[in-house]
């Protein structure tokens, strides 16, 4: 079992990132893993978008 680990600042870049794993993936999709945060500096809000892809290789 492997596990691969994305992290991205906006979910259009989370998204294109890990559908260009998948074209590549050679093995089989377990699950993904979505998480969301958030974090406040001063005035400015700083999102961070991780997925987490678990397949057999």
């Amino acid at each position: 079992m492997q596990v691969k680990i994305f992290d991205e600042s906006h979910e259009k870049d989370l998204e294109n990132s890990i559908n260009n794993f998948l074209l590549t993936l050679e093995g089989e999709l377990i699950d993904i893993k979505f998480q969301t945060s958030i974090a406040m500096f001063g005035e400015e809000q700083v999102y961070c978008f991780s997925a987490m892809i678990i397949y057999l290789k």
